[in-house]
């Protein structure tokens, strides 16, 4: 399913062993219940079953009516669905599209909600807290676009999903509507695998309980004891936190972008932040896709300041037997080495001699090869990088799970509206 490979130099001292097994100690702890991410593998089948459940509950769903799914939610509400959806789209047919409200900007709202009509569009709005306010003014938006009917037959045409007793929540009880809570100890930017991403991805048709078993199988792999080069890995990031404070994430695929602006969330908000001792940690997550940025950052990587590790993503098969036609084209037949070759091989040929010429240059490098595209593997991917971000949390001594840097410009823009000066 996923195969791990690096090129950076790991010595399992005694010092790395011991700073490795209090980390694993942590989140071992965090998995008894304080951090409820660990659950969700097992815990949110419950909720594949009541999505389909829902399928038949629902006159709107089960007329077939409903082609499209609105999802309106930010951050951690939407790059985890989208992160799935971009990567299963194209390995097998969808029941339902989904599209996404995530950002304030007007020609993007404008832009989704000519693509919708009410008659086929269920609108599925996400918010941890209830009171997110991109959220919250998008679904006000929606409501009067599309003549929403709250207390009338559009009930079920939404459903809304956020933590039990938030605002969202008491609207949700207010009219009625269909709703699902994510669990108290589930972080935002760790709830991908919770109502937040099973809910909608369930409905749009994929097979997520496959998505489910593949992030605990590798959880199970990983507390059993069988994924160290995981916590070698971590431990090789914490102790170059300082030099090379950058970790950039070159996927091999475009269909990896999604997934990568998910690694960059769930990577700079959960570790950048005061530690333990009152110092500024962290490091600055940056996401590339293979092989276009190989002509926009790779300059930078190989010949500038070496501040930065690389971890390479590949699919090893892409499913789609396109080769380049055997054609020789005049003053370019330099090219013709890879005419006959498939277009599979080549942007592996290219991931792998780009991530030599950085292993040449001194740039730590390590890789993960997934073999082909489906549910389980992509399950795998999502646990694997939240095992990551909390070992090396834990090894910063950090809290790996809140947001206070947050806080500050939302305080600010509420402060911009209201204050009446």
């Amino acid at each position: 399913m996923l195969r791990f490979d690096r090129d950076f130099t790991f010595e399992g001292s005694e010092a790395q062993h011991r700073v490795m097994e209090e980390a694993f100690a942590v989140v071992t702890e965090e998995h008894k219940g304080r951090i409820g991410y660990y659950d969700l593998p097992e815990g949110s089948q419950s909720l594949v079953e009541a999505a389909k459940a829902l399928e038949t509950q629902n006159s709107l769903l089960a007329s077939g009516a409903v082609t499209d799914i609105a999802v309106i939610g930010i951050g951690g509400s939407s790059l985890g669905i989208k992160a799935v959806d971009s990567l299963l789209a194209s390995r097998g047919t969808k029941k339902r599209a989904l599209h996404f409200f995530e950002n304030s900007d007007p020609i993007d709202i404008t832009r989704t909600m000519a693509k919708l009509t009410k008659e086929k569009t269920l609108f599925i709005v996400i918010s941890k807290s209830g009171g997110t306010i991109e959220t919250t003014s998008i679904f006000k938006t929606l409501i009067a676009h599309f003549g929403l009917e709250l207390e009338g037959a559009d009930r079920e045409r939404i459903i809304v999903i956020t933590d039990k007793g938030s605002g969202l929540s008491q609207f949700g009880d207010a009219y009625g509507l269909g709703q699902y809570n994510i669990p108290d100890n589930v972080g935002g930017r760790f709830s991908v695998l919770s109502a937040v991403g099973i809910i909608p991805l369930t409905l749009a048709g994929y097979d997520t309980a496959a998505l489910l078993e593949g992030a605990g199988s590798f959880l199970g792999s990983f507390f059993g004891g069988k994924e160290q080069h995981l916590l070698e890995k971590a431990c090789f990031l914490y102790e170059h936190e300082r030099e090379q404070s950058i970790n950039v994430l070159f996927s091999y695929a475009n269909d990896l972008e999604n997934f990568t602006k998910w690694y960059v969330q769930l990577w700079g908000e959960s570790l950048g932040k005061i530690d333990a001792m009152g110092s500024h940690v962290g490091m600055t997550p940056v996401g590339l896709i293979g092989s276009v940025d190989q002509h926009s950052f790779l300059q930078l990587l190989i010949e500038g300041p070496k501040d930065k590790t690389v971890t390479f993503i590949s699919i090893e098969d892409f499913g789609v037997p396109l080769t380049i036609p055997e054609i020789s084209l005049k003053h370019i037949e330099k090219t013709d080495f890879i005419n006959g070759k498939s277009f599979n091989t080549l942007i592996n040929a290219q991931c792998a001699a780009t991530r030599e010429s950085l292993v040449r240059s001194g740039v730590p490098t390590d890789g993960i090869v997934i073999e082909t595209i489906d549910a389980p593997s992509v399950g795998a991917m999502i646990i694997y990088y939240e095992l990551l971000t909390s070992l090396v949390g834990a090894m910063l001594l950090v809290n790996t799970y809140d947001q206070p840097g947050v806080e500050l410009g939302k305080v600010i823009l509420y402060e911009t509206f209201t204050d009446k000066g």
